[in-house]
């Protein structure tokens, strides 16, 4: 080992008297966004004195960690911090509590202020772009902790950053099409990236749920803990099929979901169990603790460059995309997003896809009678 006494005298002789302040502003505060800086840990767990890691929560959790727009703009200003901080060495994005990471965009913010106002949404989208740009030119690695749902536009700021830990009740998927929405904030950027293209197709197009243990199989994420406790015993997701096996049909199964009896079986084995994130935690620490021991320099120059395909893909596209999603919001977004918001578990939270095609074949305008009609309560007593 260096002797750390002269290490410290040497950068105490050659550092300047007084350190520029290179953030935008002072301070930032968001309620909805946690800036938290906890110390730094070797592999082996030992504490390390003066540095540390920046944890950025998400903080709203009764509405699945969706951001507002409050929100984007903390998530900015931390990502920004921990980029300047000198004693950072590590990233950590996550949320408070044990459901969800991020469904995205606040749909209630979306449907009742945004929803027919596009040049709003436009600069809203701005906030948008800037924070997956945040994240993806931050001076330090990033580590996405997954503690729940990683859905939509969650999924997109999820893939944004350099690696992804789950627990693996997690689901993952985008919600584009199926909300009047398509996912070009930055998944039909990383998904071609990070699987392959008809898996990326599949992704961005059917909106169907998958779980952390597909996205495992896929390589979107480099590790993933059981978080499921049984009789004081930690288990892998049994709503998912955990064994490397074949169905009927030869096609290998690892991580997809349970059906028919199966599944009744695991829902009723999840009901007994209560969910710890402790192995996440200790997982997420041992990988910072990993990338503690790296050249800073060289990791910084070495995550910029793998970085590039997904950050040229966006830099190529964001604009464009910004332009489209705002104008959508004259028409299908308007009308998906006030489905979701208004709709409910009993009547649904999409609208009807088959009379919209129906309508639209008959050369339809996007007038406010069709939007009300299409809504799940149209026709029934609200």
């Amino acid at each position: 080992m260096s002797d750390v006494n002269k290490v410290m005298e040497v950068a105490r002789r050659t550092a300047p008297r007084e350190l520029f302040d290179h953030n935008l502003v002072r301070e930032f505060v968001c309620d909805g966004v946690i800036y938290e800086r906890r110390p730094a840990r070797t592999p082996e767990g030992e504490v390390v004195d003066g540095l540390y890691n920046a944890w950025i929560w998400l903080n709203n959790p009764r509405q699945y960690n969706s951001y507002t727009t409050e929100m984007v703009k903390g998530v900015i200003h931390a990502f920004r911090r921990a980029s300047n901080e000198r004693d950072v060495a590590c990233v950590v994005f996550t949320a408070v509590g044990d459901k969800a990471f991020c469904t995205g965009g606040n749909t209630k913010e979306y449907a009742e202020y945004y929803a027919g106002r596009p040049q709003e949404y436009r600069q809203y989208m701005r906030l948008f772009n800037d924070m997956v740009t945040s994240i993806l030119t931050c001076d330090k690695p990033v580590i996405n902790r997954v503690n729940g749902m990683r859905i939509g536009g969650g999924q997109e700021i999820g893939m944004a950053c350099d690696f992804t830990i789950a627990q693996d009740l997690a689901r993952f998927g985008q919600a584009g099409p199926k909300h009047g929405s398509a996912p070009i904030g930055g998944a039909t950027d990383f998904l071609p990236v990070m699987m392959t293209n008809e898996q990326a197709m599949w992704a961005g197009v059917m909106c169907e749920p998958f779980s952390a243990h597909k996205a495992y199989r896929l390589g979107m994420i480099i590790d993933l803990v059981p978080a499921l406790k049984v009789d004081g015993r930690f288990v892998p997701n049994p709503l998912v099929w955990t064994d490397r096996m074949v169905d009927e049909y030869g096609r290998f199964v690892y991580g997809e979901y349970k059906t028919g009896e199966a599944a009744k079986e695991a829902k009723a084995l999840l009901g007994r169990g209560e969910v710890d994130l402790s192995l996440l935690d200790q997982k997420v620490e041992e990988y910072c603790g990993k990338l503690l021991l790296t050249f800073p320099e060289c990791t910084t120059k070495t995550i910029e460059e793998l970085r590039k395909p997904k950050l040229e893909a966006w830099n190529r596209n964001k604009e464009d995309s910004r332009a489209w999603l705002a104008l959508n919001m004259l028409a299908e977004a308007k009308t998906g997003f006030r489905a979701f918001n208004e709709g409910d578990k009993e009547i649904g939270r999409e609208i009807d896809f088959v009379a919209l095609r129906k309508a639209l074949a008959q050369g339809a305008a996007w007038t406010p009678e069709l939007t009300e009609a299409l809504m799940p309560h149209a026709g029934k007593q609200r």
